[in-house]
Formats: C-alpha cells, sequence, structure tokens
C-alpha cells in the first residue's frame, strides 16, 4: 500500500470543475480517477476504492448528498473520506452534509493551498487509519492460527508474537507484555536447537533445505515436542508500521516425527525378523537343489529340519510384524538400556551382518549396570544396526573396515558413541541433508545413486528426541564417514572423565 500512491476520486457534472481540481491535484503524488455523474462516481468509486472522494453537491439526477448517503450505506466503501465541494455556503446545507456522512467541505472559490493541504491531511490519515484495520484483521487471523507467529529482528528480539507462539515460549498470555528476552534466550530454556548446521545461519534459510527443529526431549512427564521453524524476510518498506524484518513460523510437528520414527523402526525390524530366518531356508533348499541325488538320508532329513526351524521362525516373525503394525506404541518402552550389554549387543549386530572387521574400542568405566541410558533398548540396537548396515550397504566393496568407540562427554552426563568406517566420502551437500528425512532413499534401494540411508534421519531424531546430538563429518585423512551421537544418561555413578 505505501508504494501505491493515493487514489484521489474527482466528481463534477461540469467538465471545468473537473479540470480545476486536476491542475490543483496535478503531480502531487496522486493518483487521479474522474467521474461527471452520481451514477457513475458509485461505479468507480466500488472499482478503485479511493483513499479521499472529492464531490461536487450541485449536479442532476443524483446531488452529492445523495451519492454521500448511498455511500455510507456500502459496507466496503463507508470508510472512505468524502469532502463536498459547493457552493452553498449556509448552514443548512452544511447540516444537510454532515448528515448525509460527508468529512469535510470546501467552498467555492476554493484556497488552492488550502485544498491541497486538506486532501494530504486528509490522505495520509486514511492510509494510516486502513493499515490498523489491515494490522488488526492479520493479528485477529494469526490470533486464532493452529501455529505459532512471530515477528522479530535479526538479534532475535520479539516484536510480536500470536497466543501459539507465547504458549510454545512459555510467555504470558497477555500480547501487551513485552518480551524482554530474546527468542534465541528463549529456545535455550527448554529446546534443543536442531540441527545445529542449519540453526547457525539463522535467521535466514534461502541457503539450506534443511529443516529446522525445537526439540523439547522426552522426559518422565511428557512425550517429546517437536516444533517446525520456518523464516520469512519481510519486506520493511512494504508497511511502514513493519519495522522489523521477519516473520517466524512455530508449527508442531510431533505427530509428523512419531510417526516418521514407528515407520522406520518398522523397516529395520521387518528386514531384521525376515532376513534372519530365510537364511537356512535359502541356503538349504540350494543345497539340496545341487546335491540331493549324492546325500546321504540323515543329511537330508537335517538341511529339511533346519529349513522347517527357518519357516517356523519365519511365521512367527511376519505375526509379530503384524502385531507391531497395530501395537507400535510398544516400541517406546521404560528407558532400560545398561551400558554392561553394550559390547554382546554390537557383537551380536556384527555376527548377524556377518561383519568380521570390527574394532569395539568401549571405555571400561562405561562398562556398568550402573549407566542407564535415555533411550530404550530396542532403540540402541535399531541405531546400532542402522549404522552399521550403512557402513556395509554403502561401502564400494561391502567390507568395510568398522572402528565402534565409546567415551563418556566432557561436556554432559552422557556417552559420545563414534562409528567410523572407511568407505565413501560425502560431499559438503551430502553431509548438509544427511538428516533430511528419506533423504534420497529410494534411489538408495534402486541403485540410482549415493548416499546416507534411509534411516539415518531417524537416527538423529531418535537422539534429539532424548535430549542428545547428532553430527557427521568425513575421516581425515579419509576415505570414510563418522557419524557421532552424544545419548544422555538418566541414571549413573558418573565416571571421572580424561
Amino acid at each position: 500500500m505505501a508504494d501505491q500512491q493515493p487514489i484521489v476520486l474527482i466528481v463534477d457534472d461540469e467538465p471545468l470543475g473537473r479540470d480545476s481540481l486536476e491542475s490543483l491535484l496535478f503531480n502531487q503524488g496522486y493518483a487521479l480517477e474522474f467521474a461527471a455523474n452520481g451514477a457513475e462516481a458509485l461505479a468507480k468509486a466500488a472499482q478503485v476504492i479511493p483513499d479521499i472522494i472529492l464531490l461536487d453537491v450541485m449536479m442532476p439526477d443524483m446531488d452529492g448528498f445523495e451519492v454521500c448517503r448511498r455511500l455510507r450505506d456500502d459496507p466496503v466503501l463507508a470508510d472512505v473520506p468524502v469532502v463536498l465541494v459547493t457552493a452553498l455556503d449556509d448552514r443548512d446545507s452544511r447540516l444537510a452534509g454532515i448528515e448525509a456522512g460527508a468529512d469535510d467541505f470546501v467552498t467555492k472559490p476554493f484556497d488552492r493551498a488550502e485544498l491541497r493541504t486538506r486532501v494530504s491531511t486528509i490522505t495520509r490519515l486514511n492510509r494510516f487509519r486502513r493499515m490498523l484495520a489491515e494490522r488488526s484483521k492479520f493479528e485477529w487471523v494469526v490470533e486464532q492460527a493452529e501455529d505459532g507467529y512471530l515477528i522479530t529482528d535479526e538479534a532475535g528480539k520479539i516484536h510480536y508474537a500470536n497466543h501459539k507462539a507465547r504458549l510454545y515460549l512459555g510467555l504470558p498470555a497477555n500480547n501487551e507484555t513485552p518480551v524482554e528476552e530474546t527468542f534465541h534466550q528463549l529456545i535455550r530454556k527448554q529446546y534443543n536447537a536442531e540441527p545445529q548446521s542449519a540453526w547457525a545461519i539463522w535467521p535466514d534459510e534461502s541457503n539450506t533445505k534443511t529443516p529446522r527443529y525445537l526439540v523439547r526431549p522426552e522426559s518422565e512427564a511428557s512425550q517429546p515436542f517437536w516444533l517446525q521453524v520456518s523464516t520469512l524476510q519481510l519486506n520493511a518498506s512494504a508497511n511502514p508500521l513493519v519495522t522489523v524484518p521477519w516473520l517466524v513460523q512455530l508449527r508442531d510437528v510431533t505427530d509428523q516425527m512419531a510417526a516418521k520414527t514407528d515407520r522406520w523402526n518398522f523397516h529395520a525390524m521387518l528386514l531384521h525378523k525376515f532376513r534372519t530366518p530365510l537364511i537356512p531356508m535359502v541356503t538349504g533348499l540350494d543345497l539340496l537343489n545341487q546335491y540331493i541325488d549324492d546325500m546321504p538320508r540323515e543329511e537330508i532329513r537335517q538341511i529339511v529340519s533346519r529349513a522347517l526351524l527357518g519357516a517356523d521362525r519365519l511365521q512367527n516373525s511376519i505375526e509379530d510384524v503384524l502385531r507391531f503394525i497395530y501395537l507400535s506404541s510398544e516400541m517406546r518402552v521404560e528407558k532400560d538400556f545398561r551400558m554392561d550389554k553394550f559390547r554382546s549387543l554390537i557383537t551380536q549386530i556384527c555376527h548377524e551382518l556377518e561383519m568380521e572387521n570390527v574394532k569395539i574400542l568401549l571405555d571400561e568405566r562405561l562398562e556398568t549396570p550402573d549407566i542407564i541410558l535415555n533411550l530404550a533398548g530396542n532403540s540402541i540396537e535399531l541405531i546400532l544396526r542402522e549404522l552399521l548396515q550403512n557402513t556395509k550397504k554403502f561401502h564400494p566393496n561391502h567390507k568395510p573396515a568398522v572402528t565402534v568407540s565409546v567415551s563418556p562427554s566432557r561436556f554432559s552426563p552422557a556417552i559420545v558413541l563414534q562409528v567410523a568406517d572407511d568407505g565413501i566420502t560425502l560431499s559438503s551437500e551430502q553431509l548438509a541433508q544427511v538428516w533430511t528425512p528419506y533423504y534420497q532413499g529410494e534411489k538408495y534401494f534402486t541403485g540410482e545413486s549415493a548416499g546416507m540411508g534411509l534411516g539415518l534421519s531417524v537416527v538423529a531424531s531418535t537422539v534429539w528426541n532424548a535430549g542428545g546430538s547428532a553430527r557427521i563429518y568425513n575421516q581425515t585423512p579419509g576415505p570414510g564417514v563418522v557419524v557421532e551421537l552424544t545419548i544422555p544418561i538418566i541414571h549413573a555413578k558418573q565416571p571421572a572423565t580424561a
């Protein structure tokens, strides 16, 4: 609105009268519109919604008083300022104009400087009134919105926050209460900003495709809570009332993240439960197909017995998967994973994945039942399985040399888990995108392009849910990458750190 010229509608049945007002206001920064009678004036006003109408009183068919009354009866045009231009200077004419709804009067012949001043003042005030009305409408809409909305400056000072944003940030419900703390100070009180690489270039998001999240970790009293954060730079010059440049949207995506985690858990469990019993079945049938004519009866019986055992396990696995579909909430069990089980779990997974070249460096101070992680045992297993599978799946010859190291964090009650391989080296773009949900997931299965696998984004989100952190970087020197997870401890006799 501020970039557009104020519109002045001049209504006069006399061409001389229209020309006189045009010469007065020409080249004064106005867009001038004209009407020669009352009916044309009403039609033109509805078309252009002027900022002011200079309306001649003495016109045939429909005089200025009647035009003014009809304008006031129109809900769209009722607030448009009307200045009656009249040769009538008596008291009754002015009272008739006031009763019709006129805002001001100009008596012919008029003072040119005075009329210019009146038009300038009225258009400026009307534009300001309109902007206030538009702002009131905007605030009403955003106050009813399901998402949180903030208006901040570059430094994060909050100039406006709707009801939802105040709820998410723990602010008083009254929007009249000024917010002293910055946006970043407020979110640090209850959220973790993830992934950190995306937040490092705040507030602009044009240079990153990675979504920004605020994660309130799971606690004994509540489930994890996720907000997706988007920003839009406002054009301050387009509205003089808006003096700050950033609109921040806070959207609750907790359900979507939980669904994504359940989907990944389902995929991982499906792969594991189906593959294991299929091995003796396929291997046994292949042996029988090739050598049955030369096999002793007892050996055939043993092969068939193992295949039947595999089939029975497969049947049980299918039943388990069907139960999982309906009871996926069983994945969220009590946090009970003790660190004295960690080494045996990694060894078991490596054996199942047929990975022989895996070195385990586990700080002996952590191998104790006194240390319990803020993740369920099956979540730990799925995370380890996903990370180790990725090292094998994306290694050039599928025989990686892997080092799994676990040490106490130097900064908080937590463990630092690192899984390093000697496989591919990732580009900066791939490193920036690995936490994106299903990043090139389908292409990995079809072999069209390289990447970091379907479940890695959920590995990170699972750790973020627990209040931990996740990062990935290339080995130095290469080749290969390191995935590093910091997983909080919820109960421990904290080991001393070096």
